[in-house]
């Protein structure tokens, strides 16, 4: 897909503030730092729209970006080590449990991991979460220019054993450097717009 236009629509935490309209929707999970904003940016050719820190957790809302006034990327909170309090992971818990379980419009999550590590237990709860509820996944293995393209396979096959991945399950090799995986990520993201 040719990205023109970009825009964020809305941050919400609740049901009622997300955007109306019944626009297709792709979320992106993946740990706090593991590269959603590089990804989300990269995939729509703007330097920041998706605001990158260094500060791990700093997404705290759902973010709704809308793309070519015919899809929504929703950035959801990172999870893993983000430094808040109990309370407050756990209400982002709800959040997105509350999105991710009933929000008809959504058609897939994009799940990021890193590939040059061994995805962790949240990654893989994750993964099982939206196996359970049945939500299409479309795996994203980011920052694969860190890595020898030797020892891609070695990396993949890592991946795809840590997260035990499912047949028909895609698992994309991206890197936010090279633009590596980007046209194979549009093009899974088009086929799941389009089920």
């Amino acid at each position: 897909m040719k990205v023109t236009k970009s825009e964020i629509v809305i941050s919400a935490v609740k049901p009622e503030q997300y955007p109306g309209g019944g626009l297709p929707e792709i979320a992106l999970a993946g740990r706090s730092n593991v590269g959603k904003s590089s990804f989300i940016n990269t995939m729509i050719n703007r330097k920041n729209l998706a605001r990158t820190s260094s500060k791990p957790g700093k997404t705290q809302t759902l973010n709704f970006y809308l793309i070519n006034d015919i899809l929504h990327f929703v950035d959801v909170p990172g999870y893993g080590f983000a430094k808040v309090s109990k309370t407050e992971r756990e209400a982002w818990g709800r959040m997105i449990e509350t999105y991710l379980t009933l929000r008809e419009e959504l058609k897939a999550v994009v799940q990021i991991v890193d590939l040059r590590h061994a995805p962790s237990q949240d990654d893989v709860m994750m993964y099982h979460f939206l196996k359970h509820y049945d939500i299409p996944v479309i795996v994203i293995a980011t920052k694969a220019d860190k890595i020898p393209k030797g020892k891609w396979d070695k990396h993949a096959k890592v991946v795809r054993q840590t997260l035990s991945i499912k047949q028909g399950d895609e698992l994309i090799l991206f890197s936010s450097e090279t633009k590596k995986g980007k046209p194979e990520a549009w093009f899974a993201i088009e086929q799941a717009i389009n089920r």
